[in-house]
Parts: structure tokens; C-alpha cells; sequence
């Protein structure tokens, strides 16, 4: 898939959740408790994903924690569109009955876990601001980044994006520490390793759908295929205008 299309998919994504910030308290919440469920270790300092949630949450007034469990969905859209949906819920039943819902009047349908994971690779994903990087040398930097982990330097005009194993997430926020180097973003993310290419109108029915799952309160992340072209992005900024 091509450099742009995955960094779009992913800016199209953060762009979505962030008109919906109602929601941040109680994904924060969701994200500190599983950091510790999982990772079994309640110390920021060795555990990278609860790490993150605590910098997510700095200045933030977090009610209490509940019982909520992580559980991913995964299906089709109309045009072959794949989506995975990650989820953290504390009733799974009614998790499940909404995800459905919004599929099936999407017209997709949805699949059995597990059945698109040969279609998304899990990877770390951050994005340095390029005026942040100072007067550094660029390619000794990059080798630099690629000695703690980075698999891809991806380089536009404001930022550096560069990703990573999933398992050399927490390593390489370690290496960007010890660089002194703070990311605009850091995210786990699900890379689609194809796309799938619509005309606008098309393309606008499925990221419709695709907003219903992120305005859902038990979904924490939506990951898809479908390819964010110029076209597709200007039929979005017509919508927003």
C-alpha cells in the first residue's frame, strides 16, 4: 500500500475520533485499566502501553476504574472493505448486538475473530514534527531510528512517520527518550497491507459507517481498508466546508 494512502487512513482516523472528545474520559479510563490487566505490571516505567495511557491522561480529572475487558470484532463492508474494530467493554452482549447492528445496516455483515488478521499487520506508528528535529544530522538521525527499531522512515513535508514492530513499540519510545525527541503521536495501529480504491460517493457510504463504530462508547479503535485518495479527501473537506 502506498506511503500516502496508509498515512491518510490513519489521519482520517485520528481526524474522526477527535471531533469526538465527549468520549476521551471513559477511553482513557478503559485503556489505563487494560494496560494493567494485560501487561500485568502497574508501573508506567516498564509497562510501554500503560505508559502512554498515563501521558494520555496527564491533566485529565479520571472517574473510578471499572471491570472492562478487551475484545476485538472484524468484518466486511459493502466493496469488500475490511474493518477491524478493537473494543473495550464491560458487557460484552450488548458490545456485540451494536457492532452487529451498525454492520448489517451498513450492509456488510460481521465475521468470526480472527478472520482478517492475514489482512492487518499490528505496528507502532509515530509521527515526529520535522521542526522538532533541530539541527540534527538527518541521516545520522534516521540511522539512529533505525537502530531501535524503526522498520520505515516515511517523510512528508511537516513530519517524520516512522513504524515499527509491535513488539519494539515500547523499546523504540525508550530510544526517541534517550534521543530526547518527544512524538507529536504514538499509536499501535493495524496496517492494512492492501486498500481498497472507491469513487467518493461509495467511498463516503462506508466512512459514514465506519463513524458509527467510533461514535459507539465500548469502541477504542477502527482500523479499515478502504483507501483515502485525493479525491476521497476532497469530497471530505466539501462535507466540512
Amino acid at each position: 500500500m502506498a506511503g500516502h494512502s496508509k498515512w491518510a487512513n490513519i489521519k482520517h482516523r485520528k481526524g474522526a475520533q477527535d471531533k469526538k472528545r465527549a468520549k476521551i474520559f471513559t477511553r482513557i479510563l478503559k485503556e489505563i485499566h487494560i494496560a494493567v490487566k494485560e501487561g500485568h505490571d502497574p508501573s508506567p516505567d516498564t509497562n510501554p502501553r500503560l505508559r502512554l495511557a498515563v501521558q494520555n491522561a496527564k491533566g485529565a480529572n479520571i472517574p473510578d476504574s471499572e471491570n472492562y475487558e478487551n475484545v476485538n470484532y472484524e468484518g466486511y463492508l459493502p466493496n469488500g472493505v475490511a474493518v477491524f474494530i478493537e473494543a473495550s467493554t464491560d458487557n460484552i452482549q450488548r458490545t456485540v448486538a451494536n457492532v452487529r447492528s451498525i454492520f448489517n445496516k451498513a450492509g456488510g455483515s460481521l465475521g468470526t475473530n480472527g478472520s482478517l488478521e492475514f489482512i492487518f499487520d499490528h505496528k507502532g506508528i509515530f509521527a515526529l514534527n520535522r521542526e522538532n528535529l533541530g539541527e540534527r544530522n538527518r541521516e545520522e538521525l534516521e540511522l539512529q531510528l533505525i537502530e531501535g527499531g524503526a522498520e520505515e522512515v516515511e517523510k512528508t513535508d511537516e513530519l517524520w512517520i516512522i513504524t515499527t514492530a509491535f513488539e519494539d513499540f515500547g523499546p523504540f519510545q525508550q530510544q526517541l527518550e534517550q534521543l530526547e525527541l518527544e512524538a507529536q503521536s504514538s499509536e499501535l495501529e493495524r496496517i492494512p497491507s492492501s486498500t481498497v480504491k472507491l469513487d467518493a460517493p461509495e467511498a463516503l457510504k462506508i466512512l459514514k459507517a465506519i463513524d458509527r463504530f467510533e461514535e459507539d462508547d465500548d469502541v477504542q479503535n477502527v482500523f479499515h481498508t478502504l483507501e483515502m485518495t485525493d479525491e476521497l479527501e476532497a469530497a471530505l473537506d466539501d462535507e466540512d466546508s
